[in-house]
C-alpha cells in the first residue's frame, strides 16, 4: 500500500521567525534550546502522523451525468472526511484525505483514464459504471489498493480468493432484486436502459447475474428517445410483449428524481396498454440510496395524471430509512454549518447519502485492520469489512461475518392517486426474507401478475416454460447426457494414462529413457555416445546370471544423464512403493505443471526394476546448506538477500498453487550455475501419503526446521502447512545470516532444540 506524502509547506509556520543575537555569557543554554526546537521540528516532519496522507480517489462520471453531480461529491467527500477526523472510537494510523476523480463517459475511455488515477490514491471509491469493474478491481488488485463500490454488478467479484482488494458498500443489487423476485415467485425478466454507456453498461452485467442465478432473463435492450415519436414504438413488440415477462427492470435514472426517460417510457406504456397491471416495472437506480420516502410527496406527480396513472404499475424499492430521511440529515448539517452551500436538501441527489457511508464504510474497515495488529493495505482493507456497524448518513450501516451488507430494504407504492409513496415490505437481508407491513400493494386491475413456478428459485430443479420438467423425453435426454459425459470421462481418462508414459512431455521414465553414470569413471559422457548408446547403462555389462535390476541397483547414483541434461534422482526407500496409485498420478501431473524460475524443474517420476524415485533439474553448485557451509564462498549482504528474495518467490509460487512443501530446509534449496536458488523436494510428502507409506520417525537433526505444532501431529507433518512453511523459512533465514546450522546460537543439541520448541509451544498454549 502506497501513502500519499504530505507536502511539508503545511508544516511549516506562516509567521516570520525573529532571529536574536546569542549572548555569549549564556551560549550554553541558547545552545540546549536551538538543538531542543530542532529536534522537535525533526520529530514533528518524520512523525507518521504528519508525514503520510491516505487519500481515498471518489471515481465517477460526475461531469458527464448532471444527475450525478447533483449528487454533490465534493461536499459528500469532504462532509465525510471532516467527521471521520473527528471521530475519537477510530484510529486511522494516517491523515485522512480524498480526492474526487473525473470518470469519462465512454467506458473504454474511463479504463484509460483509470491507469492514470493508480498514483493518485491510496484507495479507491467506485467506479460508477459495472461495464470496466472487472479490470479496474484487477487493476487493484495489482496495485494493492482497496476498490470499494456500490455499483458494481458481476458476481465474480464477490469471491474474496480471486478479488481480495475488492468490496461491497451495500448488499448487491442482484441479491436484492432477486429476494423479491422469489418472494412474489416472478421469475422472467425483461430490462430496458436509457441511452447512456453507464446504464447500457449496467443492464448486461445486470443480466448475466440474474441469468447466473437461474433466472429466465429474456431481450435486454436500450431505448431511443425517437423510437417513442412514433405509434408503435420496437421496444414494445421485441421486449415487452412477452407472455412469459412478469418483471420489467428499468435502468436508468428514476422518474422521482427527474429522470425524463423513464417518465416518457411509463407514459408511453400507459398509452399501449402495457401499465394495465400484466407487467411489473422496478426502477434500478433506487436500489442504490435511500430515497425519502417518509411524509413526502413527489411534486413530479402533480400535474401529470398520466404519469401519475402510470406509476401505479411500478413498484419502487429503496434502502430503508432510519428514523430520518436523507433531506432531514441534509438540513440538519446545513444547520450545523457542516455544509455550506446554499442548496435546498430537495435540490440534491440521495446519492449523496450513499457516498458519504462509502467514505466512512472505508474508514471503519482501515480501524479494523489497524485494531487487528496487519498493515494497511488494499487486501487487509477489503478484509476486514466482516461485523462493521455504523451509522450512515440517514441509517444505520451493518455488515455480517462474510462481510455481506445488512442494510433493509423497502418495497414502495403509491395509493393509485395522490403524489405520495407508502411502504408495503420490508427486506431483511440478514435472512434474505420479504415481510409485510400490513398494507397492501395497489395494482392496476388490483392484481398482481400472475406467479411463475417456483422451481425457478429451487437450484436443484431443472426449469422451462415457467413449469417444472415432466415431460417423457425428459428420461431419454438425461440418459443420453449421462452416458455422453461417461463415454467423456474414459476418454479423457484414456489420453491422461497415455500422456504418462508416451510423448515429448510423459511422465513416467523408465530405463529407455536414461543413462546412469558409473561414479567410479570420473568422467562424463560424450555427446557421440549418448546418441550411439541411449539406453546404455555404464557400467560393465551384466554377465548371463546377473538381471539388469541387480545391476541397475548396485551402480545407481544421485546424479545422472538424461536426454543431454545433467539431473537429480530422488529416491524412494526401498518398500516405500510398489505400484503407482491413481492418486499419485494426479500428484506428478500436478508437480508437471509447476514451472518457476525458483522452483527445481520436475522433469518425471522413474519406475524401473524396483526403483521409484523423483527426477528433478540438476544445478551445479549443490544445496543451499552447502553453500552456506563453505568457507571459500565469500557471501556479503547483497548476495544473501538475492538468495532469499529468490526462496520468497519460491515458497510464493507453490503456495498460490495450492502446494504446501511440508519438508522446507536449507538442503532442499539448490543453486544453480547461475547462483539462482531454487526449492525442490516438493510433492515427495504427497507421493508418500497417496502411496500409504508408513511414517517413519526421522531422526531429531531433520526436525529443526519443523514448526512446533506440526512436531505434535505426525499426520500434520506428512502433509505440511502454509504456515509451516513460513516456520521453516525463518529457520533457513537464521541460517543464511548467520552463516551457521539451526538453532547454533543456543548451543544445544538437536534433541533439545526440539524439545525446547515444544514446551515453548506448550507454555504459550496455556496462557
Amino acid at each position: 500500500m502506497s501513502f500519499l506524502p504530505l507536502c511539508p509547506n503545511s508544516l511549516l509556520w506562516s509567521r516570520h521567525i525573529r532571529l536574536c543575537k546569542f549572548n555569549t555569557g549564556n551560549s550554553s543554554k541558547t545552545f540546549s534550546q536551538a538543538l531542543w526546537w530542532l529536534l522537535l521540528g525533526i520529530t514533528l516532519l518524520c512523525s507518521p502522523v504528519h508525514c503520510s496522507v491516505f487519500k481515498i480517489g471518489l471515481l465517477g462520471p460526475w461531469s458527464c451525468d448532471p444527475f450525478f453531480s447533483k449528487a454533490l461529491p465534493h461536499v459528500a467527500a469532504r462532509l465525510a472526511v471532516e467527521r471521520i477526523t473527528k471521530d475519537p472510537s477510530l484510529d486511522l494510523g494516517h491523515r485522512l484525505d480524498y480526492v474526487v476523480l473525473e470518470e469519462e463517459c465512454v467506458p473504454s475511455r474511463a479504463l484509460v483514464r483509470f491507469i492514470d488515477f493508480g498514483k493518485l490514491s491510496s484507495a479507491f471509491i467506485g467506479p460508477l459504471n459495472p461495464g470496466f469493474c472487472e479490470v479496474a478491481t484487477l487493476l487493484g488488485e495489482n496495485w494493492n489498493k482497496a476498490i470499494f463500490s456500490w455499483m458494481c454488478i458481476n458476481y465474480k467479484l464477490d469471491s474474496t480468493t480471486q478479488h481480495p482488494t475488492f468490496a461491497r458498500t451495500l448488499p448487491s443489487p442482484t441479491r436484492v432484486l432477486f429476494t423479491v423476485m422469489k418472494h412474489f415467485s416472478w421469475a422472467h425478466v425483461g430490462i430496458i436502459a436509457s441511452n447512456e454507456d453507464i446504464w447500457t453498461d449496467t443492464a448486461n452485467k445486470l443480466a448475466s447475474a440474474l441469468r447466473n442465478e437461474g433466472l429466465p432473463v429474456g431481450i435486454v435492450t436500450s431505448m431511443r428517445m425517437e423510437l417513442f415519436r412514433i405509434e408503435n414504438p420496437k421496444w414494445s413488440n421485441n421486449t415487452v410483449c412477452d407472455p412469459c415477462v412478469s418483471v420489467i427492470i428499468l435502468c436508468m435514472h428514476s422518474v422521482l428524481v427527474g429522470g425524463q426517460e423513464q417518465a416518457t417510457l411509463l407514459t408511453k406504456a400507459l398509452e399501449m396498454g402495457l401499465a394495465d397491471g400484466r407487467y411489473v416495472f422496478v426502477p434500478y437506480d433506487t436500489l442504490l440510496y435511500s430515497l425519502p420516502y417518509q411524509n413526502n410527496s413527489f411534486s413530479i406527480f402533480d400535474n401529470d395524471e398520466k404519469l401519475q396513472e402510470a406509476y401505479d404499475a411500478v413498484l419502487t424499492i429503496t434502502l430503508e430509512s432510519g428514523e430520518r430521511t436523507f433531506y432531514d440529515a441534509f438540513r440538519e448539517a446545513r444547520i450545523s454549518g457542516e455544509i455550506t452551500r446554499d442548496l435546498e436538501a430537495t435540490q440534491v441527489s440521495p446519492l449523496f447519502g450513499t457516498i458519504y457511508d462509502g467514505f466512512y464504510f472505508m474508514a471503519m474497515a482501515i480501524d479494523s485492520a489497524r485494531r487487528k495488529g496487519v498493515r494497511v493495505s488494499g487486501a487487509n482493507i477489503a478484509q476486514h469489512t466482516k461485523n462493521l456497524s455504523f451509522p450512515g448518513f440517514t441509517n444505520q450501516v451493518q455488515t455480517d461475518h462474510c462481510g455481506k451488507g445488512l442494510s433493509n430494504y423497502v418495497i414502495l407504492d403509491t395509493d393509485g392517486h395522490g403524489n405520495q409513496l407508502f411502504p408495503t415490505h420490508l427486506l431483511d437481508m440478514s435472512s434474505d426474507s420479504v415481510m409485510p407491513l400490513g398494507r397492501d400493494i395497489h395494482f392496476p386491475r388490483e392484481n398482481l401478475p400472475k406467479p411463475d413456478s417456483s422451481c425457478w428459485f429451487d437450484p436443484d430443479v431443472l426449469c422451462t416454460g415457467g413449469k417444472h420438467v415432466i415431460k417423457p423425453g425428459l428420461n431419454c435426454i438425461v440418459s443420453m447426457l449421462l452416458i455422453s459425459f461417461l463415454i467423456y470421462f474414459l476418454l479423457l481418462h484414456s489420453i491422461l494414462n497415455s500422456q504418462l508414459f508416451r510423448g515429448p512431455n510423459k511422465i513416467i521414465l523408465t530405463l529407455d529413457d536414461l543413462i546412469f553414470i558409473n561414479p567410479e569413471l570420473q568422467r562424463k559422457v560424450s555427446s557421440s555416445t549418448r546418441v550411439s548408446n541411449p539406453g546404455r547403462i555404464w557400467n560393465s555389462d551384466p554377465g548371463p546370471n546377473e538381471s539388469c535390476c541387480s545391476k541397475t541397483s548396485s551402480v545407481i547414483h544421485p546424479l545422472y544423464f538424461g536426454q543431454g541434461d545433467w539431473v537429480w534422482l530422488k529416491k524412494f526407500k526401498t518398500g516405500a512403493a510398489h505400484h503407482l496409485r491413481q492418486s499419485s498420478t494426479s500428484i506428478l501431473r500436478k508437480m508437471k505443471h509447476l514451472r518457476h524460475e525458483n522452483v527445481n524443474l520436475f522433469l518425471g517420476f522413474f519406475s524401473d526394476c524396483g526403483i521409484f524415485a523423483i527426477v528433478t533439474e540438476y544445478c551445479s553448485r549443490g544445496s543451499l546448506e552447502d553453500l552456506l557451509r563453505d568457507e571459500d564462498m565469500k557471501l556479503d549482504w547483497m548476495f544473501k538477500s538475492s538468495l532469499l528474495m529468490d526462496l520468497i518467490k519460491g515458497i510464493r509460487y507453490l503456495h498460490h498453487r495450492d502446494f504446501a512443501h511440508g519438508r522446507l530446509k536449507s538442503r532442499n534449496c539448490v543453486v544453480d550455475g547461475r547462483f539462482v536458488l531454487k526449492i525442490t523436494d516438493y510433492g515427495y510428502n504427497e507421493l508418500l501419503e497417496a502411496q500409504k507409506c508408513p511414517y517413519i520417525q526421522p531422526p531429531p537433526e531433520e526436525l529443526l526446521w519443523t514448526a512446533p505444532e506440526l512436531l505434535r501431529d505426525p499426520d500434520m507433518r506428512r502433509k505440511g502447512t502454509f504456515k509451516g512453511d513460513i516456520y521453516s523459512f525463518a529457520i533457513i533465514l537464521q541460517e543464511v545470516v548467520v552463516r551457521g546450522p539451526p538453532y547454533c546460537m543456543s548451543e544445544l543439541p538437536a534433541e533439545g532444540s526440539i524439545c525446547l520448541k515444544n514446551w515453548g509451544q506448550a507454555a504459550a498454549a496455556m496462557q
